[in-house]
């Protein structure tokens, strides 16, 4: 697509990747709407790459409704989104509790669910439009300690297989991104010790770059999932 006449909206994009992404995006041109719970996040990472901010919780129906549409109206139209917010619970099966699960599940699986049901309406209508779920290796191998966090992305993947095949008839691409780990405030934000800056790990610009460029293949065609490791982490 061309990257300079787009308009996104980029969930979860106050921080990490979805920040990037953002920024990445506003760099080539296009128009972007970065949505997250934290108000003042928000829009003082708005203020710092010229996006419109739109706060509220992906969970919460109405939020998900509200929040595409003030996007749409502030961006003249919506044509991308770009579904990143998530959050991270972790422990062992023995001590996993019923709300870890439910806040993994509501925010990632049902939280994406609903901004893209309020997007893919909106594609649909105008005949086309791009879909990236950010997901994660998680999705495709378990762990010990990831019940919550590793299921959710397992479950994102069976709904971007099931939204790809629904929408490519009206020309709309779904798309999947998988990073291994990244740093980012993702485990403090978990509630885990924070971890030192490791250099041989993945920034969020370089997922970023990933999104980004397969944003900007020709719509003729669209890169169906991309997944992305550091090269040889140390640490």
């Amino acid at each position: 697509m061309d990257l300079s006449t787009a308009r996104a909206l980029v969930t979860g994009g106050g921080t990490g990747i979805g920040l990037a992404t953002a920024r990445l995006l506003r760099e080539r041109g296009a128009r972007v709407a970065i949505s997250g719970r934290r108000r003042d996040v928000i829009e003082r990472a708005a203020a710092e790459i010229g996006a419109t901010p739109v706060a509220g919780d992906v969970s919460v129906e109405a939020d998900a409704e509200r929040m595409a549409a003030e996007a749409a109206d502030a961006l003249g139209g919506l044509d991308v989104l770009v579904n990143n917010a998530g959050l991270g619970r972790f422990g062992n099966l023995v001590d996993v509790t019923a709300p870890d699960m439910r806040a993994a599940w509501e925010t990632n699986v049902l939280g994406a669910t609903l901004v893209a049901r309020e997007c893919a309406r909106r594609f649909v209508a105008q005949g086309g439009g791009h879909i990236v779920n950010v997901a994660s290796t998680a999705g495709s191998r378990g762990y010990a300690g990831g019940s919550a966090y590793s299921s959710t992305k397992f479950a994102l993947t069976g709904l971007t297989e099931c939204w790809r095949a629904e929408l490519r008839p009206h020309n709309v691409r779904v798309m999947q991104v998988n990073p291994s780990e990244v740093v980012t405030p993702f485990f403090e934000a978990a509630g885990m010790p924070a971890r030192a800056d490791n250099p041989t790990k993945l920034r969020p610009e370089d997922i970023a770059h990933v999104i980004v460029s397969m944003l900007a293949l020709d719509d003729r065609g669209f890169v169906t999932e991309a997944t992305v490791f550091a090269t040889n982490p140390k640490g």
